[in-house]
């Protein structure tokens, strides 16, 4: 049985941040961040983008890029971040109804950065597993932007962070862009490295919590977790991608485009040379900033605007997530 993508659909704000305002906000020169870092631009979000509305744009999208009837939807899966706009609220049945998905139902998934590689693994096996799941929508937004302090240089790895939705729709025997096997890793000696200190049961929000600057994202032990991190990040990459690969029946010599989150530009650069691809396989989101789990749906588009990807090409989407998580899912492209 076979389960293929039927449209994506990508959602960003009108506004954006350039490279150098974020050198000013940092205190820290401008080459740093955009040759460094990456960073020549990334979206921001206007009054307006909230983070399930922008799955919801982007949903929309996708149905009306494929003329899908949203009635025809069985299950939605909500992809995009807990922050979002109130707290303790399920995403996922409010995008439901947004779109007109009344047969549906809808759940939320949650693996950081990693959301959308779990989720086709968790949306494939549901429809391999259920008969009355046809049609899978995945969609949500992220914009955890919100939570990025640039005057603190603990979390200068994250200053790429941007907003924006994704979506992507899945069929049950649909013969086009066919969602291979996924691999992911989650290694919890990072689970408290990188967190937002109040807001949570143990450090409840206080006007005193945000007077320290305490309700925005942090790194307890950054000397830890930057050794950790050298240890197993960029092996757990290739891990996850080869594993994906060889689990769907190909080798890395088939890889034709990687869809790969925005990172530091050597980390991208090393990726590609460890899997012997061109930096024509790839494209790095440097006007775009790290949309969270909404980049390799955003890398998938890009690259069919530009031509990178066509018919029978071997597609890899590529994910990392705090926590940490590593994800990665093989897709078959276009018709054979």
């Amino acid at each position: 049985m076979q389960i293929g993508i039927v449209s994506t659909g990508i959602y960003l704000p009108e506004k954006t941040m350039t490279g150098r305002e974020i050198a000013e906000k940092a205190g820290i020169p401008v080459t740093v961040v955009e040759e460094k870092m990456g960073i020549k631009k990334k979206h921001i979000p206007g009054p307006d983008d909230h983070t399930c509305e922008m799955g919801i744009l982007a949903a929309r999208k996708a149905l009306e890029k494929a003329s899908f009837n949203p009635l025809d939807i069985d299950l939605v899966i909500y992809i995009g971040e807990e922050h979002k706009e109130y707290p303790l609220w399920t995403a996922g049945i409010k995008l439901q109804e947004a779109i007109g998905a009344f047969n549906a139902w809808a759940f939320d998934a949650a693996l950081r950065c990693g959301t959308t590689v779990m989720a086709l693994k968790v949306a494939k096996s549901m429809m391999l597993s259920d008969p009355g799941i046809r049609t899978v929508l995945l969609a949500g937004g992220y914009r955890n932007v919100d939570f990025i302090d640039y005057e603190n240089p603990r979390t200068r790895f994250m200053y790429n962070l941007s907003a924006g939705g994704g979506a992507i729709l899945l069929q049950k025997d649909y013969s086009e862009n066919l969602l291979l096997e996924t691999e992911i890793l989650t290694d919890g000696s990072f689970s408290e490295d990188v967190v937002v200190v109040a807001g949570g049961t143990k450090h409840p929000i206080s006007s005193e919590a945000i007077a320290k600057r305490l309700n925005m994202l942090d790194v307890l032990d950054p000397e830890g977790m930057k050794q950790r991190l050298e240890e197993k990040s960029m092996s757990n990459f290739l891990k996850v991608i080869l594993e994906s690969v060889r689990k769907s029946g190909y080798t890395v010599d088939d890889i034709a485009y990687l869809a790969i989150l925005h990172m530091k530009k050597s980390a991208h650069e090393y990726v590609l040379r460890e899997l012997g691809l061109s930096d024509e396989q790839a494209i790095y989101l440097e006007d775009y900033g790290h949309i969270g789990q909404i980049d390799q749906i955003l890398s998938l588009e890009l690259a069919l605007r530009e031509e990178k990807v066509k018919d029978g090409d071997l597609v890899v989407f590529v994910s990392a997530g705090i926590g940490y998580a590593w994800g990665a899912t093989t897709i078959k492209w276009g018709k054979g």
